[in-house]
């Protein structure tokens, strides 16, 4: 999963910047963890103690209240609510990356996406935007090519991934939702040419960077094995020791 939190922290400072070219500096003072980061290691927490996810996501939403969350997740969170709010919004694929690590077969990996999902983002396009993303870490980390990955994901999701990102960028914006934003994060992926460009790539389209970026990421690091030493030092440095500890843990029994 430090793949999606290195999308997460590179694609911060970018969120709402619009940005739409590659060759930006990859880590400045100001690149930090959000509420993607935070609530990626939630998951892997809720998997690794078998844990409630709606347990998990208060103590850390209460842990880290600053982290830049939507306003749905705020309310639900500070309110300690356990019934869903129907959000078709991109956090729920977010965050589910430890799913896909964890599980070996895909049947459960799609359960278990569900599950992470519907707590709060209980509406159809939540859940598939979740399941969708889990399923191609999956695939990836069992190393089925892009071709297989991309077929599998069209036509079990219905997503459209074959529009070159160069034509996605000229009219792209910022969206949250997740059938907005998850097909660009995957083709973000299947258009790199190593785990770095597929964070570029994401970026690169202007939207919601941070967490397109922590989606491209999370596949990406399934695909290619590894993430760069300079990426990986770099975000193990900017996460505090509590998120480190658990980042440890679930590597230490899902790490490849």
């Amino acid at each position: 999963m430090l793949g999606a939190i290195a999308g997460d922290i590179i694609g911060s400072v970018h969120e709402s910047a619009a940005t739409k070219y590659k060759h930006f500096q990859l880590f400045t003072p100001e690149s930090s963890f959000t509420d993607d980061t935070v609530l990626t290691v939630a998951v892997a927490e809720c998997v690794l103690d078998d844990r409630h996810y709606v347990d998990v996501f208060h103590k850390y939403y209460a842990a880290y209240p600053y982290a830049g969350y939507g306003g749905s997740f705020r309310f639900w969170a500070e309110t300690r609510r356990r019934e869903p709010y129907n959000s078709w919004g991109n956090g729920s694929a977010m965050r589910v990356s430890p799913v896909g690590f964890a599980y070996n077969d895909l049947e459960t990996v799609l359960s278990e996406a569900e599950r992470s999902a519907a707590v709060t983002h209980s509406h159809p396009e939540g859940t598939k935007g979740a399941q969708a993303t889990a399923a191609a870490i999956f695939l990836a980390r069992h190393e089925h090519s892009k071709i297989e990955i991309q077929d599998y994901l069209e036509q079990q999701f219905n997503y459209d991934l074959s529009t070159p990102l160069d034509e996605i960028r000229e009219t792209y914006f910022f969206d949250v939702s997740c059938q907005g934003s998850v097909p660009q994060a995957l083709r973000a992926f299947l258009e790199a040419d190593d785990f770095e460009d597929a964070i570029r790539n994401a970026i690169s389209l202007g939207g919601d960077a941070d967490t397109m970026a922590c989606i491209a990421g999370a596949v990406a690091h399934a695909f290619y094995g590894q993430i760069p030493a300079f990426i990986r030092d770099e975000i193990r440095q900017r996460l505090d020791a509590p998120l480190r500890d658990v980042c440890d843990r679930f590597e230490e029994k899902y790490g490849r």
